[in-house]
């Protein structure tokens, strides 16, 4: 697991080697977006550590990024997608996510899952579609985890 490969377009490139990653960047945009608000840092660290992560590259300077929690058996979640603000618009993310499914690692999975509020069209052109069976999915969702934690002293 954890291959390292980059892939290059138009100037710029995806890279999987976690020591290139900015942590002060995906710290503040995770923790400004709508689904990570108020990720504490320590727990930005401990995702990147323990999932096969990519990094978007503008020359060396980072402007997206992407992490997939897998066994790289059997399954696969998508998670903390992002393009910075500035480099929206430009496909970045659309070859983000094909580069992420054509991963060596990640091929002959029996099933991939991301949570989106608004980014259908993003993930429905690379295979993503709603739940076949939502009957049979269960969370537990604790939504104020982050909050609580920094609450605590």
């Amino acid at each position: 697991m954890d291959m390292q490969s980059a892939w290059q377009q138009a100037g710029f490139s995806i890279d999987n080697d976690k020591s290139k990653l900015d942590i002060a960047l995906i710290h503040a945009e995770l923790s400004a977006s709508y689904w990570a608000v108020g990720i504490p840092r320590g727990t930005v660290e401990r995702a990147i550590a323990n999932s096969l992560c990519f990094g978007v590259y503008e020359h060396d300077v980072q402007v997206g990024f992407a992490r997939v929690i897998t066994d790289s058996s059997t399954f696969a979640y998508l998670a903390d997608v992002f393009i910075v603000d500035t480099h929206r618009g430009r496909g970045l993310a659309h070859w983000l996510v094909s580069v992420i499914r054509q991963h060596p690692d990640l091929q002959g999975l029996r099933r991939w899952l991301l949570m989106t509020r608004d980014a259908h069209s993003l993930y429905a052109p690379h295979g993503f579609s709603p739940l076949a069976a939502p009957e049979k999915a269960m969370e537990i969702a604790d939504p104020d985890v982050y909050r609580r934690a920094a609450a605590t002293p």
